[in-house]
This record gives structure tokens, C-alpha cells and sequence, in this order.
């Protein structure tokens, strides 16, 4: 997992985002960022995540708070999987692996004995200055949403 710790400066990021965007983080200055990682979309946890993600949208906005979920997908197939599940989030395609990287969450996973390349769940709560205020590390992702939301919200307090 990431050498990064609470307190330090978060990594600049900029990669494009579902319906033709991009999201850059030194563009979302003052405002809180949770940066939530997950291995691929259209798969059951993902799901789940973004849709409980995006079910919080209002609260997170009441929070000043900007959900950015990012996987390896492709723009297609992360604006297909926001179409079919109406996701209220947006979600950032790094293509070339820099951002999973720089977060320390593309790791060596195991499956059946098998070993390979992926993304750890994570989440990053970085504050309207660009540091990193809360880590998560291999997310169980039942009532984690709502878990980072109470997070943010002591943030704009």
C-alpha cells in the first residue's frame, strides 16, 4: 500500500473523466476531495460503492466535498457504468496507471493462487488545502460512504 500518511501533501493528479471531462486536483482547490479508488467498474462491490457514493451526493455537496471515484476503465466504459446505475459521482480513467501509482494503490493481489496486478480499495479524504486528512486502506465498502462523509463534514465544520 501507498507511502503516503496523513498530513502530507496529496499528489497532483489530472486524468479525464465520464462524458468528456477532466479532473484535476490543484483545480479543486478549497474544496474537500474524497478520492476513492476501486478495481473496475460493473463489478458488485464497485457498484455498490458508487451507488452509496452517489446516494450521499447532496450531503458531500452540503460539505463542500468532491467524490472522485477512479479506476484503469476507459471513459466508455466508466460513462456506461454511470448511465446503468445513474451515478452521481465522478469517476476518472487513469489510463496510464500514473494515479493508482502515485497513491500507492496498484498493488499485487492474489486470487485462487494466482498472483496479479490491481487496485486495492482505497479512499483519500484530502482537504480544501491539498493535504491528506484520512486514509482508508482496503475498504470493506458496507457503510463506508457514509463513513467518509462523516469525515468530510468535521472538515467544514
Amino acid at each position: 500500500m501507498s507511502t503516503l500518511s496523513e498530513g502530507m501533501k496529496a499528489p497532483e493528479f489530472h486524468m479525464p473523466t465520464d462524458g468528456g471531462g477532466e479532473v484535476r486536483l490543484s483545480e479543486l482547490a478549497g474544496k474537500t476531495v474524497v478520492l476513492y479508488f476501486y478495481p473496475k467498474d460493473s463489478t458488485p462491490g464497485c457498484t455498490t460503492e458508487a451507488i452509496d457514493f452517489s446516494a450521499l451526493k447532496k450531503d458531500f455537496d452540503a460539505a463542500n466535498a468532491v467524490v472522485v471515484g477512479v479506476s484503469r476503465d476507459s471513459v466508455k466504459r466508466h460513462d456506461n457504468f454511470k448511465t446503468k446505475n445513474e451515478l452521481d459521482v465522478i469517476l476518472g480513467a487513469d489510463l496510464d496507471g500514473k494515479v493508482t501509482e502515485d497513491y500507492g494503490v496498484w498493488v499485487e493481489k492474489s486470487l485462487y493462487g494466482r498472483k496479479y496486478m490491481g487496485i486495492q480499495r482505497a479512499t483519500f479524504l484530502i482537504d480544501s488545502q491539498g493535504l491528506i486528512r484520512n486514509i482508508w486502506p482496503k475498504v470493506k465498502v458496507k457503510g463506508h460512504a457514509a463513513d467518509v462523509l462523516a469525515a468530510a463534514q468535521s472538515l467544514s465544520d
